[in-house]
């Protein structure tokens, strides 16, 4: 009797990873839209295309979903972006590249998700809100180096203190992004000139265009 070959077939621990993926980023958009406290872990479920009893094979609760999500989107980001600005050998260079490459990856329909836990979680202390606040102080922690790095360079003016500038950078990187959210290339560009100004750095003259 002649045996069809289907090919090989996907090993459950290739199946859990895959599941497991497909819920992480379901789940960080549904923070990114709605937030923690109006996630419904079934909706999460069937966005992804699994069960809820899928779900909860994998993660015990919300909040346990949540922090794995989280993780998920800053190793993504870490990929995209923070790989990019680790190449950088100048610090101006890498703080442009980390605002141009930020604005890019916010067009990302999960990519707002840890603004918008930061905001929920403002003043409480929840474990959710506690890595948030841990990986935002890393951020801003990687930006006070690359300023000093920059000052020492004689590429960054003097002026406030590096973290000081530091919080102003991630403040306008973030707003920037967020109020030019669909619109592609503008986000990118005038995300670079935003930081850029906050850096002090000397700006080109704008571009000229006939729309208006």
């Amino acid at each position: 009797m002649h045996v069809r070959n289907r090919g090989p077939r996907s090993s459950q621990a290739e199946r859990s990873t895959q599941s497991r993926s497909a819920l992480l980023e379901s789940a960080a958009r549904g923070l990114s839209r709605h937030g923690y406290g109006s996630l419904v872990l079934a909706q999460v479920a069937g966005d992804a295309g699994y069960t809820r009893g899928a779900l909860y094979h994998q993660f015990k609760d919300k909040q346990d979903l949540t922090l794995a999500a989280l993780e998920w989107v800053l190793d993504t980001w870490q990929q995209e972006v923070g790989r990019l600005v680790d190449q950088e050998p100048e610090p101006v260079a890498a703080l442009l590249v980390m605002a141009r490459g930020h604005a890019v990856f916010c067009r990302r329909d999960f990519a707002r998700m840890a603004i918008a836990l930061r905001l929920e979680f403002t003043g409480q202390d929840h474990p959710v809100g506690r890595e948030v606040e841990r990986s935002y102080e890393e951020l801003v922690t990687q930006c006070v180096q690359l300023i000093d790095a920059g000052r020492t360079a004689g590429a960054i003016p003097s002026g406030p203190p590096a973290r000081t500038l530091a919080l102003a950078f991630v403040g306008a990187l973030e707003g920037t992004v967020v109020a030019l959210a669909g619109h592609a290339p503008y986000d990118e560009l005038l995300a670079e000139r935003a930081v850029a100004g906050v850096l002090g750095l000397g700006l080109a003259a704008p571009e000229r265009t006939e729309n208006h």
